[in-house]
């Protein structure tokens, strides 16, 4: 799969929302309302993770998760990325209007 050029990654991100492209990865925080929410989410995103066997770096504090997608084995961001961002945050939004 190839590289996307910033230029590239930069137009994808216009389109995800919450998303940045910082230090070559794309990335999102999010302040659920509690633990549990945030917990509820990452286990949505493992779920989506494992079908797409496409796994991204996912680091919880307390109520806030953050999300870093890169496509490790090509060294940069691919298509495979802005998809799983873009199901992320439909998970996102879903575990957002649960509460």
């Amino acid at each position: 799969m190839p590289l996307l050029t910033d230029e590239q990654v930069k137009a994808a991100v216009d389109d995800l929302a919450g998303w940045d492209y910082s230090e070559g990865a794309l990335r999102r925080c999010v302040t659920f309302g509690s633990f549990l929410d945030g917990i509820d989410a990452v286990r949505r995103v493992a779920d989506l993770a494992e079908q797409r066997d496409h796994h991204p770096d996912i680091d919880i504090r307390w109520r806030t998760v953050c999300f870093a997608l890169v496509t490790h084995s090509e060294g940069g961001v691919t298509d495979k990325d802005v998809q799983l961002a873009s199901e992320i945050n439909h998970v996102i939004n879903g575990v957002l209007g649960d509460r």
